[in-house]
């Protein structure tokens, strides 16, 4: 016996609400991958004119503004600050990453 053989008949209409609220969450999903790959594509640039410059790939002076930019936007938002913040250390790890490669030659 399947699961769907013994499950519970949910309401139509809210089983409807559910996968367009999903489909919602999918489209936001979506965008905010490609929003992530556009922004990839601007640090690459900033990667390489450091590296062509010398200059350090972190730069602990500009995260910290970030920071506090994002924490400041979140909490706007209704979103956890915390949350933004470990998101962005997240990309900029990556970031910071990429430009230790483009510097070392790597890509």
């Amino acid at each position: 016996m399947s699961d769907q053989d013994t499950a519970v008949p949910y309401d139509h209409e809210a089983v409807a609400e559910l996968q367009s609220i999903r489909q919602s969450i999918d489209n936001i999903d979506a965008a905010v991958i490609h929003m992530l790959a556009e922004r990839f594509k601007y640090t690459q640039r900033v990667g390489y004119l450091k590296a062509a410059a010398g200059m350090p790939a972190a730069d602990t002076a500009r995260e910290q503004v970030q920071v506090a930019r994002l924490r400041s936007l979140a909490a706007e938002a209704r979103l956890d600050p915390a949350f933004a913040e470990k998101f962005l250390n997240f990309i900029v790890a990556e970031v910071i990453h990429h430009h230790e490669r483009i510097a070392g030659g790597d890509e």
